[in-house]
């Protein structure tokens, strides 16, 4: 009996001893999921139902002088799921009562909804299937994705973004640029990014196991910030008649390629700078000319030809070389010492001319024989006062050339000549206009710009150009020039334009050779007419330049699209007619 105790004494101890073993290994690994690894083993609970979201800060916009947006952005979404949670479910489709849904029924009910791909949507879950994140269809616009969202689909989960748009198309197209998949490319979008480009921010939510977002989970853990509003000086309604303007007489005249510009005499504000081709940045593949993808008013070297005399004649004066009375002897051809020789456009016996005369009949042999009254020197640095042989200082745009010329001219003696007329010398379309703007501002020069600055999400305006008024040469020369030009219009190489009533126009034609490389120059063309009004008291400086032009050579045939924009500008801001007659010089002595 006392045996029998003792046995089950001993069972009872070892049971006890089993149990309380047990619990002791329970309680050891309870300590250590609870305590030791309580915040390893959270973290990992959290990343399992903790989903990341990127939350993006908007690109600011770009727009023109009244506000009118030139680029914006706009919301787009993205369809994302978690390739684990993808399988058939209960519910409905679309607003449909449906038993079970099969995961092929429900993409191809996505794929109809949405426009995509049911084969790119498969090979994504496919390429990573217990992961958390795949993208099933890009770049919904809300229509698309409210229909998407309609489905009802449990594994389905939208990423919001931002998208470019840009209204006015291909309209400023030439100056916005256009963003990529690799961000801004070309134009202000490139030049301003800094400005424009938001910043991104981030959100969780967590979801449970079903895939469903649990309310109330969603945490901010770092805000987006937007982009700043970049501001312009374009006029998007002169803007499109600029570019339909110089479209047409392109076509008209074969051309390659045409800009054209307006510029605000007192400000120095460009309202217009178009160009033809040029390029729709919400199409950009649908442009197969790349030199569109930017402004070549802004961008391509030329030679301006004798456009470029006005510049000349006012340095003359300014000096007190010359006057608009001044009479010399002007031969057709004329020859130098070293070889070279120079001849005007069309032939004619010696004449008796002013600098009236010179500029009205642009003589190449009459601006180089009294431009040589002026050093190399002078006459560089009259030009380099003017705008030209440099960067557009009061300009950011990408593609501007550099035109370092240093302090001095680096010219042999044909080209000392040749620059005179505008050729051996390189200028752009917005430089001329530059020069044009000092004449008519009565010898003032203001940095042309088409950028006021860039005002942040903040309220603070950065990036304003420095657009500080210099003096060229004195009011008095420049007056002259003005008047000179007039005489231009009436009785020179601008005498076939039809007039405009009402205004006097005061403006001067330009026919330059184009090179060819090591061949010389060949029998291109670029023909171009620069010019103000009114000639009185100039409030617009218009430009129109065409590039190898095929159905005439000469710069008159420029002179109907002048004439159209000119116009086109004195009508939109009702510019008072003149009230005095043309003031003109004898153009003989």
């Amino acid at each position: 009996m006392t045996k029998t105790i003792r046995s089950r004494r001993l069972r009872y101890s070892v049971v006890m001893i089993a149990v309380i073993a047990l619990v002791a290994v329970f309680v050891i690994r309870l300590v250590d999921i609870q305590v030791v690894q309580a915040a390893d083993l959270n973290e990992q609970s959290k990343q399992k139902r903790s989903i990341p979201v990127t939350i993006y800060g908007t690109r600011g916009s770009i727009v023109d002088r009244s506000g009118t947006e030139l680029a914006d952005s706009v919301t787009r979404y993205n369809i994302t799921t978690a390739p684990r949670l993808v399988k058939k479910f209960e519910g409905k489709l679309g607003g449909t009562r449906v038993k079970e849904v099969s995961v092929d029924t429900a993409l191809s009910a996505l794929a109809e909804a949405s426009g995509g791909d049911v084969a790119t949507m498969k090979k994504n879950i496919a390429a990573n299937p217990k992961s958390d994140f795949a993208y099933l269809v890009k770049g919904l616009d809300v229509k698309h994705y409210e229909a998407v969202r309609a489905l009802s689909i449990p594994w389905l989960y939208p990423e919001q973004q931002s998208a470019r748009s840009y209204p006015t198309a291909a309209t400023t197209g030439n100056l916005t640029g256009f963003m990529g998949t690799d961000g801004a490319q070309a134009g202000l979008e490139l030049a301003y990014d800094k400005c424009l480009a938001g910043s991104n921010g981030s959100e969780t939510y967590e979801r449970g196991e079903d895939g469903v977002q649990l309310p109330g989970s969603t945490v901010t853990t770092k805000k987006a910030k937007d982009g700043g509003t970049l501001e312009t000086t374009i006029d998007s309604d002169l803007q499109y008649m600029a570019g339909q303007t110089i479209a047409s007489a392109a076509k008209t005249l074969q051309a390659e390629s045409a800009t054209a510009t307006v510029t605000s005499v007192k400000t120095g504000e460009l309202l217009a700078v178009a160009d033809y081709p040029t390029v729709d940045p919400n199409d950009v593949d649908a442009t197969t000319d790349k030199g569109a993808f930017g402004s070549r008013a802004l961008t391509a070297s030329y030679e301006p030809g004798s456009t470029i005399k006005a510049a000349i004649a006012a340095a003359l004066i300014d000096q007190g070389k010359s006057s608009p009375t001044d009479g010399i002897t002007v031969p057709y051809t004329r020859s130098f010492p070293w070889g070279g020789s120079i001849k005007d456009a069309e032939f004619h016996p010696t004449e008796h001319l002013t600098l009236a005369g010179v500029l009205q009949n642009s003589s190449n042999v009459g601006i180089t024989e009294l431009g040589e009254r002026l050093t190399k020197q002078q006459r560089f640095d009259y030009m380099k006062k003017f705008g030209l042989f440099q960067p557009e200082s009061a300009i950011d745009y990408p593609g501007q050339p550099s035109m370092d010329y240093g302090t001095s001219p680096n010219w042999d003696d044909q080209t000392n000549i040749n620059s005179m007329f505008g050729q051996g010398i390189s200028t752009t379309a917005v430089q001329i206009a530059s020069v044009f703007q000092t004449i008519a501002n009565q010898g003032v020069r203001i940095p042309l710009h088409f950028v006021k600055g860039c005002e942040t999400a903040d309220g603070k305006t950065i990036d304003a150009p420095d657009v500080q008024p210099t003096r060229v040469v004195s009011a008095s020369a420049a007056t002259q020039v003005t008047d000179m030009l007039q005489n231009v219009v009436k009785g020179g190489t601008l005498s076939g334009m039809a007039p405009i009533s009402g205004y006097n126009i005061a403006a001067k034609t330009g026919t330059a050779e184009v090179a060819e490389g090591s061949k010389g120059y060949g029998g291109q063309r670029i023909i171009s007419v620069a010019g103000m009004a009114p000639a009185e008291d100039p409030q617009y400086v218009v430009t129109v330049t065409f590039t190898k032009p095929q159905t005439t050579k000469f710069s008159s045939g420029a002179a109907p699209a002048f004439r159209t924009l000119m116009s086109q500008v004195l009508e939109k801001y009702r510019v008072a007619p003149s009230t005095s007659q043309a003031k003109l010089y004898p153009s003989t002595w």
